[in-house]
């Protein structure tokens, strides 16, 4: 929904639904610039999107210390994989020794508030929630776009994809430090979001006029002053048609990426068949998705969840590992079961875990430089 002004009815924000392609994905990753010498973050985007031509691959966003590089929509994870290599890759030509580039939820080290960009969109939303509010949001996510083919189908199984965002935010987590010392989290991230409103699990919505309700509300209070500021961990987004989910933390490496996109991609088609069946798919209350939220924050790919009917405890690994085996029929459909696959070796050591573990060889200082000795990792250009 970003840059899409206006509220419009209920079925008009359908529409964009039926029209687009079933089954495609896109995914958004804001990529941290780092200062060389230092590996703190440094306010240079502007600077390094004009060196970028018009790329439209690239674009800047909040932080001044970020750069968001996107996808064209594609019909595979493997084509997914491929453009985000290739932007990665890309990116760090036309850098050169200008800046060093990194993926994860939060710099580890640096000051806890930075820069904005001054354009008028980030200006404004300064000016209504607080420009030291705005300040402190240098937060790092990767967005996965899916489209799941038409209006009917997207409502149910937005209600339905609320209820896994635990588990993929667990899968996820890879921010456990911040302003250099350990938060005790397996990702700060969503804490540092909710000084601004309208974050975390959504609200179930029972029609399109509930949505376009909702809206016109929000920008009658001048609260939600268009759909962009629609800020949530998943939300239907009109202007593609697809279902954008943005619990995730930004990945350490691309091959990380693509794990966290495959999973995306064949859970969205899978709830989407069955609500396609006629299947009545459930639809649990925020709050207690929202329990889970938190211990997935917490604790990440080690949290123990509880199940939203019964409250039957059961570890993040089982549930995922559990659905992964449920989706591996989806996904040697899609064509991403090797992308599928990745997601165990995510279960075991995610980038958390993994970072935790540098830090405890070499201090926390030095995390910064392994994110950006990785940043490149497995992005070599194919041969023929």
């Amino acid at each position: 929904m970003d840059g899409a002004d206006g509220v419009t009815d209920g079925a008009e924000l359908a529409s964009a639904f039926d029209r687009a392609e079933p089954g495609t994905i896109g995914v958004e990753e804001e990529l941290m610039l780092l200062d060389p010498g230092s590996h703190e973050l440094t306010p240079r985007a502007p600077e390094i999107l004009e060196m970028l031509d018009g790329d439209p691959r690239f674009k800047l966003e909040l932080p001044a210390c970020q750069l968001e590089s996107v996808t064209a929509p594609a019909r595979s994870v493997k084509q997914i994989g491929r453009d985000l290599a290739a932007g990665r890759r890309d990116l760090a030509l036309a850098v050169g020794d200008r800046v060093r580039l990194a993926a994860a939820g939060v710099h580890p080290c640096s000051p806890p508030a930075g820069e904005i960009n001054d354009a008028p969109r980030y200006r404004a939303v300064a000016e209504q929630l607080g420009e030291i509010v705005m300040r402190r949001q240098l937060v790092f996510a990767l967005q996965v776009h899916v489209a799941p083919g038409s209006s009917a189908r997207a409502l149910g199984t937005y209600n339905a994809l609320r209820s896994y965002l635990p588990e993929i935010a667990a899968l996820a987590a890879n921010a456990p430090f911040f302003a250099g010392e350990d938060t005790g989290l397996a990702s700060v991230r969503p804490k540092i979001c909710e000084l601004l409103p309208r974050q975390g699990v959504p609200p179930a919505l029972a029609s399109w006029d509930e949505l376009a309700a909702a809206l016109a509300w929000g920008q009658a209070a001048d609260l939600v002053p268009n759909r962009g500021n629609w800020w949530w961990e998943l939300r239907l987004h009109p202007g593609f048609g697809t279902l954008e989910l943005r619990v995730p933390d930004a990945q350490t490496t691309v091959a990380d990426a693509t794990a966290i996109a495959a999973l995306a991609h064949c859970l969205v088609s899978r709830l989407s068949e069955r609500a396609e069946a006629g299947e009545s798919l459930p639809v649990h209350p925020s709050w207690r998705i929202a329990e889970n939220r938190w211990l997935a924050a917490r604790d990440g790919i080690e949290a123990v969840l509880a199940d939203l009917d019964t409250g039957r405890r059961m570890t993040a690994r089982e549930r995922l590992g559990g659905l992964v085996d449920e989706l591996e029929a989806t996904a040697a459909v899609l064509g991403c079961s090797a992308e599928l696959e990745q997601v165990r070796g995510l279960i075991d050591r995610n980038g958390a875990l993994q970072q935790r573990e540098i830090a405890a060889a070499a201090g926390i200082g030095e995390v910064p430089r392994w994110l950006a000795d990785r940043f490149l990792e497995g992005c070599d250009a194919e041969e023929g």
